[in-house]
């Protein structure tokens, strides 16, 4: 068994499969959508730069920032990167020029940040009146912790990296914050197991944070086709203006 913690996603079998696990779907058509008629797009949380290099278009500058070395050169090295602006680190490395027009986060990123109200607080500042913040979070009303067990996630499947065994594990649950491990046994018998912690915030709480670092209208919704929110939601789509 080997940990992979100080960059949860430093095992470069793994990042491989992290595009064939989470394809383009209705989540990056919502984002694009929100990138029309823009000049300057952040994408805080950008992993392999699937959706970012996505959102490259004349005119258009995007940046894609991320604190996973490993993710960030995996994106280097894919066609199109070239016309993306690449930044390894968190919060810490947003340039407050307050000249953005968007900035998206996706996959639930947001949910991977411990310092939520500093973090956005420094996206607030890369953006221009009037500038839009778009993520998407896990509602913590929908409980989906609950359904992280070995039993109830373990599967098998063949991958380009072999025949892959993989289960979740459930560590620690103190209010919002999961803890749970990802384990991926390989052919040659390596469990590579990375840590999760993810922060569950009630939209009470995220609209909070947002009003503190400036953000006006804040509108959440339950899909990516304008759903109204239920109580219940299992996710929430965040919208703020500055």
């Amino acid at each position: 068994m080997r940990y992979v913690t100080d960059d949860p996603y430093g095992d470069e079998q793994l990042v491989h499969l992290y595009d064939l696990d989470n394809p383009p779907g209705d989540d990056h058509a919502y984002y694009r959508s929100l990138a029309e008629g823009t000049t300057k797009v952040i994408d805080f949380g950008c992993g392999t730069g699937l959706l970012t290099r996505s959102l490259v278009a004349p005119g258009r500058a995007v940046i894609g920032i991320d604190p996973s070395p490993t993710m960030l050169g995996y994106a280097r090295r894919q066609p199109g990167a070239e016309a993306v602006t690449w930044i390894d680190g968190d919060h810490h490395v947003v340039e407050p020029s307050g000249d953005a027009d968007l900035v998206v986060s996706s996959g639930n990123t947001m949910m991977h940040v411990a310092e939520h109200q500093a973090s956005v607080t420094a996206l607030a500042a890369a953006l221009r009146p009037g500038g839009m913040f778009a993520f998407e979070s896990r509602n913590p009303a929908a409980r989906a912790w609950e359904q992280w067990t070995s039993d109830a996630t373990y599967g098998e499947r063949d991958t380009a990296a072999g025949h892959l065994k993989e289960w979740l594990e459930l560590i620690e649950i103190a209010g919002g914050r999961v803890v749970f491990d990802a384990h991926n046994v390989f052919p040659d018998g390596h469990d590579a197991v990375y840590r999760n912690v993810l922060y569950f915030r009630t939209a009470e709480e995220i609209t909070a944070d947002l009003r503190q670092a400036g953000f006006t209208g804040v509108t959440i919704e339950s899909g990516w086709h304008g759903e109204p929110p239920t109580a219940d939601a299992p996710m929430l789509v965040v919208r703020a203006t500055k």
